[in-house]
């Protein structure tokens, strides 16, 4: 059942990524139209995250009183709406509060996603089912970069925003037709107030601050990676297409990363054997000729411990407390990822050069390492307090 549960929620979550990328994959467009930077750009798909700098808290605690189900299906609406909502802009602050609306659905989805697998798989394969339910982001992802483009150059920027739209309503019904809990799953609603423990507090932090950068580096590539290769001569569909060749091996080699995970342990070494070779297909890229390996080695190795690091947030808590840690674990992420994009625009703003924005992402790559051997010397800790009071 747990299986059934895992595909439907893939499925739904690849509509975030859809929506998400949107703005980049129109990104030029935009300028044309309406006299936007490419730091606007940035702070447009930034918008995307703000929502969750003020949302995710609440959400979380909301989670007391709503079904895990509902939130998920109230915020596929908002994202749908949001995006519908953009298309119809005349003028580019328009675009932006369609992206507000959209990041909140984004918020409110993305936060019970992973509190609903966390659920189904606590202490069975969450490593793998946590990198499957995350490869969904990169698979929305993907299928943008490659018909948001062709959407774009065929009937105009705004189709994109209304293909992403639709696929979030049938998610929605999906979602509310076919989603049940499951049976064991202790009753976190109502009740007396659930704190985090002064561990658990550490160790959503670190996992928080690892998943924010991780992401940041990953949407810092999606945004700017195209134009290094536009810079070598590749029309703007081709770069699209061979950036879009990362993120759909991700899907397949982030499900496998997990199952290392779960099956031999190493997390550290998986990270930072995984985090070299993000940096080093980020180095690759800025050579003529080398984009498809580079997109392959990136996608292969590069992006392959997401789920393993997401698991991480799972790992922090006590399935009572997951809402409300859920909502301390994206308050973090979303302020690194609201924050990360107008400065990446910005650089490349300043520079002219579309690697300054990826030197940007390989030390955002960087970063997880320490802070993985931080989260795990912290659950260390936990476990050895543990044994010493029974």
């Amino acid at each position: 059942m747990r299986w059934r549960i895992l595909g439907l929620l893939f499925f739904a979550r690849v509509g975030l990524g859809f929506q998400f990328q949107t703005v980049a994959s129109v990104g030029d467009d935009l300028v044309v139209a309406f006299g936007l930077s490419y730091a606007d750009i940035g702070f447009l798909i930034g918008l995307f995250m703000a929502p969750g700098l003020f949302l995710a808290i609440p959400a979380g605690y909301w989670g007391r009183y709503v079904s895990d189900r509902i939130m998920v299906v109230f915020g596929l609406s908002a994202l749908a709406a949001g995006g519908a909502a953009s298309s119809l802009a005349t003028e580019s602050w328009a675009i932006g509060m369609g992206r507000v609306f959209a990041g909140a659905g984004f918020l409110f989805t993305t936060l019970y996603f992973t509190k609903m697998v966390a659920d189904w798989f606590e202490g069975r394969e969450i490593a793998t089912a946590m990198s499957i339910l995350v490869m969904s982001w990169p698979f929305g992802i993907a299928m943008g970069q490659v018909g948001h483009a062709w959407l774009s150059q065929t009937y105009g920027w705004q189709e994109p925003f209304q293909a992403a739209s639709i696929y979030c309503l049938i998610a929605a019904l999906g979602v509310y037709l076919l989603y049940r809990p499951p049976h064991d799953l202790p009753d976190a609603t109502g009740g007396t107030w659930i704190s985090l423990t002064r561990q658990e507090w550490r160790l959503i932090l670190c996992a928080a601050a690892a998943w924010g950068v991780f992401n940041a580096a990953y949407v810092t590539y999606l945004a700017f990676a195209p134009k290094v290769l536009e810079s070598h001569g590749q029309t703007a569909i081709a770069a699209a297409g061979i950036i879009s060749v990362g993120s759909w091996i991700m899907i397949f080699s982030g499900a496998a990363c997990g199952q290392i995970v779960d099956r031999i342990g190493g997390q550290n070494t998986v990270l930072a054997v995984c985090m070299g070779g993000a940096i080093t297909a980020l180095l690759l890229l800025g050579l003529p000729s080398a984009g498809v390996g580079a997109s392959i080695l990136f996608g292969l190795i590069g992006m392959a411990p997401a789920g393993v690091i997401m698991a991480m947030a799972g790992q922090a808590m006590r399935p009572q407390a997951r809402a409300f840690g859920m909502g301390i674990f994206f308050t973090v992420y979303y302020a690194i990822m609201w924050i990360t994009p107008p400065v990446a625009g910005a650089i490349l703003d300043a520079t002219g050069n579309p690697q300054g924005p990826l030197l940007l992402a390989m030390t955002l790559f960087a970063a997880v390492v320490p802070l993985g051997i931080a989260f795990q010397f912290f659950k260390g800790a936990l476990v050895m307090d543990q044994e010493r009071k029974v």
